[in-house]
């Protein structure tokens, strides 16, 4: 038995359309078949984003803190932070996240120190607000941020996302596509693309050791 030797297979833009096309039962013939499927790829990409927690779009990122400052632009990529730490002179402090009602009713919003809370303010421009506001230049907050995918722009391109993803996309394209070109087969491609994607989305997951400690209590 040869083996290929390689692990490099990847779909760029128009093989994607061309698949989920294909799987509708149809072939790409126009321009405008690859403008309104590339569209429809996007829309689907920022549906993923609301279906949870996609690993790969994880960032570890650093904010510089500014004396008397508490309000930070977290980008426009980003969809969420899931975790923070304040970092001071080589050792990190964890943070709580509060609610929007929390950080409204704190009653001194200048009080100075290390910041110990924060809230996320989910606007169109993300901003990250702390509480106590910080005392000096040194300390920088680390954050884990989630953070939109690459659109599908140039039909050239690959798209932002690890192979283990490939076959949710081709089958969640080709429903997309089917809602508007080919509905007698939307049931059964939107079947195969909730499959897929709840398969993948089982695999993509943290692997923390879950460690159980008994309670003290004995048995009757």
């Amino acid at each position: 038995m040869t083996l290929s030797g390689t692990t490099a297979f990847e779909l760029d833009v128009t093989e994607y359309i061309e698949e989920a096309f294909e799987r509708c039962g149809l072939e790409v013939r126009t321009g405008y078949d690859l403008k309104t499927a590339k569209r429809s790829l996007n829309l689907m990409l920022a549906e993923w984003a609301n279906r949870g927690l996609n690993q790969w779009t994880i960032q570890r990122t650093t904010v510089p803190l500014v004396t008397g400052t508490r309000e930070y632009a977290l980008g426009t990529e980003t969809i969420d932070v899931l975790s923070a730490v304040v970092r001071r002179t080589g050792t990190d402090f964890a943070m709580a996240r509060v609610s929007r009602d929390t950080d409204l009713n704190t009653p001194n919003k200048t009080t100075t120190g290390r910041p110990s809370q924060f809230f996320v303010s989910r606007s169109i421009d993300p901003v990250l607000l702390v509480w106590p506001t910080p005392e000096n230049n040194t300390d920088v907050i680390i954050l884990d941020r989630l953070v939109r995918m690459d659109d599908a722009a140039a039909a050239t391109n690959t798209v932002d996302m690890p192979f283990r993803f490939y076959p949710a996309l081709a089958a969640g394209l080709a429903y997309y596509i089917s809602l508007k070109r080919s509905p007698e087969r939307t049931q059964l491609l939107k079947a195969v693309y909730e499959e897929e994607m709840e398969r993948a989305m089982s695999e993509d997951r943290d692997r923390a050791s879950l460690s159980i400690e008994p309670g003290g209590y004995g048995f009757m």
